[in-house]
């Protein structure tokens, strides 16, 4: 133990420890186990020399992002919360069965995923780590320096554009939240790369792993996460639009909604359908949404994404499955979003909420997507990524969101071999 102020305190060591036995935990009640390497990596780094001036519970804290850098009230830099750098990691050495030897471009700069990398990659590979912000790369590159990793290169740029001309890499992770995915990207990875990018598809961010196949790219896994928007030119505004007190909408493909018209529905009586289904506990609802995202956006109306602040919950003027960001369609002067879970024991059914005059055929609707869904077996999505100039005939079938560089397609098959 530390003594601090003849107090008994626990020490960096004993924090660090505990750290990664949570994280060890948590992959095991999600049904995963934690690739032996990346544990080897999570016990080698101190998580506490990339949080300068954080208090040493806060810098070893396995669910929290620790914020570096503000703007006004926004977050726009910060050391990413250590499960979640683990589960990409851990997606990265799955797609390429391994990271040893190989090298490495990281986009967004903290300090501790690069070392966590160096580690990985060993004598034999390289880490590139790159941001658009240089009060973050100069933080980054004094703690790297401190930590004793000088042999990670750390460059000043908009990632956007290529770092290193004929330079290609085996792997690119990406730490901030994108959008689209730019031509550069793909560019320098080898002809059997794999990129890990939080990615934003109908308003809803995953970190998808996808492989390079030829001109495109497919997924390998995904999962839910959250990060900091990029900055630079592959920056897109992610729009929030009030309905009602603490009722949001998350517009970010365009969407053009009647705020007031739509607030309005919510004062009328509420439709509630269900699905007669009972699922258990570790039932992945993000494959679930993409599933409904898919579907209803294929549907008259416009696929959005409702958020709420508790006191609008408590207050019951909605009852969202996650207040934080649950699937809805508006449309024919109805509103229908995914519903609060209903608990019958161990098991849970789900429904729908949905207000206006076509209340109870939207709600109904939305429910026949989610039987569909648990009936197909709970699949999963793939996402293949395809430039934009690719014509619709050579489109594999499914949902197709377009963005400025690219042509997104999700499907609930599997992925190719």
């Amino acid at each position: 133990m530390d003594l601090v102020d003849g107090t008994d305190t626990i020490s960096s060591e004993d924090l660090h420890r505990r750290m990664v036995e949570q994280l060890i935990e948590d992959h095991a009640g999600k049904g995963l186990v934690m690739r032996p390497e990346v544990e080897a990596a999570l016990r080698v780094v101190r998580r506490h020399q990339f949080t300068p001036g954080v208090p040493l519970e806060e810098a070893y804290g396995p669910y929290s992002a620790v914020v570096t850098k503000r703007r006004g009230d926004e977050a726009i830099s910060s050391v990413s919360a250590p499960s979640l750098i683990a589960a990409m990691l851990g997606q990265a050495a799955d797609a390429l069965d391994g990271i040893e030897g190989r090298h490495v471009l990281e986009i967004g700069s903290g300090g501790y995923n690069a070392a966590l990398l160096r580690e990985l990659v060993g004598p034999a590979g390289s880490v590139t780590t790159v941001d658009i912000d240089p009060d973050v790369t100069d933080r980054a590159s004094a703690c790297l320096t401190a930590a004793g990793y000088d042999d990670i290169r750390v460059v000043c740029t908009d990632a956007n554009q290529p770092i290193d001309a004929g330079r290609r890499y085996d792997l690119i992770i990406v730490t901030v939240g994108a959008w689209d995915i730019p031509p550069a990207w793909t560019s320098q990875l080898t002809d059997t790369g794999v990129l890990v990018v939080p990615l934003r598809t109908f308003g809803m961010t995953r970190s998808w792993a996808l492989r390079l196949h030829g001109d495109r790219l497919v997924s390998h896994s995904q999962q839910i996460c959250g990060f900091v928007a990029m900055q630079g030119s592959g920056a897109h505004e992610l729009r929030y639009v009030d309905i009602a007190d603490g009722v949001h909408l998350r517009l970010d493909e365009g969407e053009q909604v009647d705020a007031d018209a739509i607030g309005a529905l919510l004062t009328a009586p509420r439709q509630q359908a269900w699905t007669g289904v009972s699922l258990p506990p570790r039932t992945v609802l993000a494959d679930l949404d993409l599933w409904l995202a898919a579907c209803l956006t294929a549907e008259a109306g416009q696929f959005v994404i409702l958020t709420a602040q508790q006191e609008a919950v408590d207050a019951g003027t909605v009852s969202p499955a996650w207040r934080f960001g649950t699937p809805a369609v508006v449309g024919d002067g109805t509103i229908c979003y995914r519903s609060a879970l209903a608990w019958t024991g161990d098991l849970f059914d789900l429904g729908a909420c949905a207000h206006g005059p076509a209340a109870a055929a939207a709600a109904g609707r939305m429910v026949a997507h989610m039987r569909a869904w648990a009936d197909a077996g709970e699949p999963a999505p793939v996402l293949h990524v395809l430039p934009a100039s690719t014509p619709d005939g050579d489109l594999p079938a499914g949902t197709v969101l377009d963005k400025r560089d690219r042509r997104l397609v999700l499907t609930f098959t599997p992925a190719p071999a």
